[in-house]
């Protein structure tokens, strides 16, 4: 009889995902809804093979380091990879493949309605609603700013970046950008390319944030990168929630440098900074990015993809590597 590789998933995926992860590997452990803790990830590798893990559960140094022999293969269910110490697993010769390309519409989608839902006073106006504190229309009240004929700036300009850019032309947007390089791609012909951040940032009226959280961009986005904006700009981060520092954007709502912010990640998720909650000028949102059903479901099946290749000795189609 065949032996199936055991396979670690330290919580519970889509259904879709789950059904044929079962049907070709032999799961350790019961996943469920809530994320495993480093402890028990230790504890349960030892029976695995390979884990199959998403971007709340952190393997550092440390983490890699004490992982059994027995685990050959880390594969995330994102695309970003900043919870992965690439450089301790492939020290210990760990295999790490990632999730690219199924989520670029679904996060683009998510920027457009953070711009849109701070802009436009979102989260205050239906929660004056919601709490029975509407009493009629008023020509004074819950006024925001106009997205049309505004200067986008986009910080990273990949593949979500891009889908960004083209749905901001549909609302006649003028597109500036910061990226390591220029960029030719559909849709962004007329898009002013800026060398560098400093470069970029008096240009945006809005800010959409959608490079990766590395090294150099934690708090990217601090006091002294804020001060370099227009006043009144709107900032929207649907990347990873360090790049900026919440104590500077806090700070800048307050006084209305920063007009408004939509935010679907932030620093230390779960846990929102309290100081956030005051503020009628903030739209927010739980990382709800990649969460389409169609979505969700075709990054799981690249984690399939990755621990099928990999255990039938093929090169993973997608490999995280240094």
């Amino acid at each position: 009889m065949t032996v199936k590789p055991r396979i670690l998933a330290t919580r519970l995926f889509p259904n879709a995902v789950m059904e044929r992860l079962s049907k070709t590997y032999d799961i350790v452990g019961t996943p469920t809804l809530a994320a495993l803790s480093s402890v028990d990830i230790l504890a349960l590798s030892k029976q695995a093979d390979a884990i199959f893990c998403d971007s709340t559960s952190r393997f550092d140094d440390e983490m890699i380091t004490n992982l059994p022999k027995t685990v050959k293969m880390i594969t995330t269910f994102s695309v970003g990879y900043d919870h992965l110490d690439v450089a301790a697993a492939t020290h210990r010769g760990i295999l790490l493949g990632n999730t690219p390309d199924v989520l670029t519409d679904a996060t683009a989608d998510i920027a457009l309605l953070c711009m849109l839902g701070a802009a436009r006073m979102a989260h205050s106006s239906a929660e004056t609603l919601r709490n029975g504190a509407w009493e009629s229309w008023a020509p004074t009240q819950f006024l925001g700013v106009h997205m049309s004929g505004k200067k986008l700036g986009i910080l990273g300009m990949g593949r979500i970046g891009q889908a960004v850019a083209r749905r901001a032309r549909g609302f006649d947007m003028e597109i500036h950008y910061h990226n390591r390089r220029p960029v030719t791609a559909r849709g962004l012909e007329e898009a002013t390319y800026h060398g560098t951040l400093e470069e970029l940032l008096p240009h945006c009226d809005f800010l959409s944030i959608n490079c990766p959280l590395s090294d150099s961009t934690h708090h990217l986005i601090n006091d002294t990168s804020i001060a370099m904006l227009p006043d009144g700009a709107v900032l929207v981060n649907t990347a990873r929630g360090p790049i900026v520092e919440d104590a500077a954007l806090i700070k800048a709502l307050k006084t209305g440098k920063i007009a408004s912010a939509g935010l679907d990640v932030f620093e230390n998720e779960p846990k929102l900074n309290p100081n956030y909650l005051p503020l009628p000028n903030l739209f927010v949102l739980p990382h709800i990015g990649s969460a389409t059903f169609e979505t969700r479901d075709a990054m799981g099946f690249k984690c399939l993809d990755n621990l099928d290749a990999f255990f039938a000795g093929k090169n993973i189609p997608n490999p995280i590597t240094l």
